[in-house]
């Protein structure tokens, strides 16, 4: 699966490292970056609940 962020829609809230910190990180203002744009099955959920939480709605979680 693949990670979409909208970089540029991120209020640094950083609801998406706490729920997935193997996928995202936050740089020195808060603004979400990506540390994995492809994500296995052991990791979906954990996008999953970071989409669900991302109070800017930046995140998508795409089937390839």
């Amino acid at each position: 699966m693949k990670v979409e962020l909208e970089a540029d829609k991120c209020v640094a809230s950083g609801q998406c490292v706490l729920a997935a910190m193997d996928v995202f990180d936050q740089d020195d203002d808060g603004i979400a970056i990506l540390l994995a744009e492809e994500v296995g099955d052991e990791l979906v959920d954990d996008v999953k609940e970071a989409v669900a939480v991302c109070p800017a709605a930046a995140i998508r979680l795409v089937r390839q």
